[in-house]
């Protein structure tokens, strides 16, 4: 059976060390089960530092997904969530082994992870785009800051209330005042939105959903729109708004600012083992009955 991948990035939760040496046998495990099948094996730098991993060719993040044809993550959502906007121009798929808590993205358990790589590198797998949004921060008509979210885009006030303004396609919705706004893809509603009170939009969905974080109009529910729509937000009042992409960025916001947010042009390719079902995750992770 021909190999699908023949060159493969092994990346930690590369900003953590203490992390990264907890995990330092089951990297070191991956690395060499890899290389005996006569993959190519790269390794992270700060990965490859820190989980003490020799002999292997290494790359920083910017330029090992140049490199490769297929990364494994391994750590927690919060590193699947860095690693794909970094990889995004490379267009290659991710696969995720959870050493986190919940594993809503690196739906690998560590302890089947050779297992499951396996049935990957044997073509069994499933292969499914994930969508992000792009938001471009407006002030005085001009670009302050652009950049991409797999989750979710949040505007947040501090100890007040703030007021935003939200029009869809140019249509004006309502203003509200509440404690944030959540803009979300299909895959940060299982986030930030859900423990907001948003609703779960399956991955194959083509939409967004706006969701309101503490109301001050309890009338203000959570809304889904389809992603092709143009969103802005309109910051009317805020002593000490901020807006966070994926809860990794953030930026300090002024009453009068624009956040503009449309789906992003490209996507992230996420493979599962063939037997992986989307319903079976969220039973597991949200445990229910």
């Amino acid at each position: 059976m021909t190999q699908p991948f023949k060159s493969i990035a092994i990346i930690g939760k590369y900003m953590n060390q203490h992390a990264l040496q907890q995990m330092q046998a089951d990297l070191a495990d991956l690395a060499r089960h890899l290389r005996a099948k006569k993959i190519e094996v790269w390794i992270e730098d700060n990965t490859a530092q820190h989980a003490e991993l020799s002999g292997f060719k290494t790359a920083s993040l910017a330029k090992i997904g140049s490199k490769v044809d297929l990364a494994i993550v391994m750590g927690g959502d919060g590193t699947m969530l860095s690693v794909a906007r970094s990889l995004i121009d490379n267009n290659i798929p991710l696969v995720g082994i959870n050493r986190g808590r919940f594993g809503f993205l690196t739906d690998l358990r560590a302890e089947d992870m050779l297992r499951s790589v396996d049935k990957i590198l044997s073509n069994r797998y499933q292969i499914e785009s994930r969508m992000l949004i792009n938001a471009k921060i407006l002030r005085g008509g001009k670009t302050l800051h652009q950049g991409l979210a797999f989750n979710d885009v949040v505007i947040k006030g501090g100890l007040r209330l703030i007021e935003m303004a939200v029009e869809i396609n140019g249509q004006f919705v309502h203003k509200q005042r509440a404690d944030g706004l959540i803009l979300s893809t299909p895959t940060g509603t299982t986030a930030y939105a859900l423990s907001a009170g948003g609703p779960i939009l399956h991955p194959s969905l083509e939409a967004i959903a706006i969701v309101p974080v503490s109301p001050h109009t309890l009338s203000n529910r959570p809304i889904a729109v389809n992603s092709s729509s143009l969103i802005q937000i309109t910051l009317v009042q805020s002593d000490d708004g901020q807006v966070s992409y994926d809860g990794q960025f953030q930026l300090m916001l002024e009453s009068g600012d624009k956040i503009l947010i449309q789906r992003a042009e490209k996507e992230v390719k996420l493979l599962h083992p063939s037997e992986y079902c989307y319903f079976d995750m969220l039973r597991n992770k949200l445990n229910w009955g």
